[in-house]
C-alpha cells in the first residue's frame, strides 16, 4: 500500500466518459486498487445510480453532487447526494407554473432514455394532475437520446392547445427544442429543471431562451457572502460563470471535508475508516453550503430550498424566488 492509501492525503480523478459502464468501472477502480475513503461524482442520474450500486456494494461513501433521481440514494445507505431529488422539483415546477401564469393546460417533452429527465417528467405529470385534473397534461411527448428534430412532438403539442411546454433537458436539447418550438410558432412559456443551469445553455440558445424559467440549486446573479466570493475566486481561475453543477461540486467536497473531519482519527483501516466517515456524514446537519443549508435525511438526501431563475434579456441567470420544503 502507497502513503497515499495509508493517510488519504492523495486525490485520484476517473473519468466516466458520461456512460453507466464506464462510471461502473471507475468507481470499482476506485474503491478496489486506489483505496480511496469516499467519492465524490458521479454528476448525473444516468452514471450516479450505477455507480452508486457499486460503491454501496463495498461499503464506501460516495457523495453525488448533481444527480436528482430517487434511485441514486434509494436503500443505499453508503450514497449521499448535494442536491434536491425529483419528487421535490417536479412539484415546485407545477406549483410555481400554477401561481406565476394560472395555466391549467401543460405539455412535456422528454428523453424517454436517460433516467433523469424521464423520472423528472414523470413527477411533474403526477404532481400537475393532482392539481388540475386527469389529463390536464394535455401532450406527454418523448424522444430517445442524441434525437435532434422535434418537430413532430413539438407539432402535437401546440395542436394540443398547451399553455406552457415543460423540457427537462440539457443544453444541447434545450436549445433545438426551444428554437425549434418557436419556429414552429408556440409563443408561450417553455419552464425548464436544474438540467438548463449549464452556460453552455445560454451559449447555444441565446435569445430564443430569454425571458424562460427553470428551477435550479443556486443563482449566481446578485449572489453574495460566501457564494460569491466562490463566484469570483471560479472567475478568476476559469474566465467564467460557474454553473449549479460547479457549485455543487464544491459543496460535495466541503461535505466530504466536514464527514472526514467529523470521523474523528481514522486508523488507517479502510474499510473501517469508511464506515466511519459515512456514518460521520449521515450526521451532517446545518451545513452551509453556497448552494444553501443542508441537512441529510436518513436516506441521505440533503433537505434544502429549490431557485427559480429566470433568464434575462442580456442572457443571465437572474434570481426569481426560492421555494423551500414544507
Amino acid at each position: 500500500m502507497s502513503s497515499c492509501q495509508r493517510t488519504y492525503d492523495c486525490r485520484v480523478i476517473e473519468d466516466n466518459e458520461s456512460k453507466a459502464e464506464s462510471a461502473v468501472k471507475a468507481n470499482t477502480k476506485l474503491i478496489t486498487q486506489d483505496d480511496v475513503l469516499i467519492i465524490v461524482g458521479p454528476q448525473s442520474s444516468k452514471q450516479a445510480i450505477p455507480a452508486g450500486d457499486v460503491a454501496n456494494n463495498y461499503e464506501t461513501p460516495m457523495i453525488s453532487p448533481w444527480s436528482t433521481n430517487p434511485d441514486t440514494t434509494a436503500n443505499r445507505p453508503y450514497v449521499f447526494r448535494g442536491c434536491f431529488l425529483d419528487p421535490f422539483q417536479g412539484p415546485v415546477l407545477a406549483d410555481f407554473i400554477t401561481d406565476e401564469f394560472h395555466f391549467t393546460k401543460a405539455a412535456v417533452l422528454y428523453d424517454v432514455a436517460s433516467d433523469y429527465p424521464k423520472g423528472l417528467a414523470e413527477f411533474f405529470k403526477k404532481s400537475w394532475e393532482e392539481k388540475h385534473g386527469p389529463g390536464s397534461v394535455v401532450a406527454y411527448e418523448s424522444f430517445t437520446t442524441r434525437d435532434t428534430d422535434f418537430s413532430s412532438q413539438l407539432t402535437k403539442i401546440i395542436r394540443s392547445g398547451a399553455e406552457v411546454l415543460f423540457t427537462p433537458q440539457y443544453y444541447n436539447e434545450v436549445a433545438l427544442i426551444v428554437q425549434q418550438a418557436k419556429d414552429l410558432g408556440w409563443q408561450n412559456p417553455i419552464v425548464g429543471s436544474d438540467s438548463w443551469g449549464s452556460a453552455e445553455t445560454i451559449e447555444l440558445c441565446r435569445e430564443a431562451c430569454y425571458g424562460q424559467f427553470f428551477s435550479t440549486h443556486y443563482a449566481a446573479a446578485g449572489a453574495q457572502g460566501a457564494t460569491k466570493d466562490f463566484i469570483d475566486r471560479y472567475k478568476n481561475k476559469y474566465g467564467y460563470v460557474p454553473d449549479d453543477v460547479a457549485a455543487l461540486t464544491w459543496d460535495a467536497l466541503g461535505l466530504a471535508k466536514a464527514a472526514m473531519e467529523g470521523a474523528g482519527k481514522l486508523t488507517g483501516q479502510i474499510k473501517k475508516d469508511r464506515t466511519a466517515v459515512r456514518d460521520a456524514l449521515a450526521q451532517v446537519k446545518d451545513f452551509q453550503g453556497i448552494t444553501g443549508k443542508m441537512t441529510f435525511t436518513e436516506e441521505g438526501d440533503p433537505q434544502k430550498c429549490a431557485v427559480i431563475v429566470k433568464i434575462s434579456d442580456k442572457g443571465e441567470y437572474e434570481f426569481y424566488k426560492s421555494i423551500c420544503p414544507e
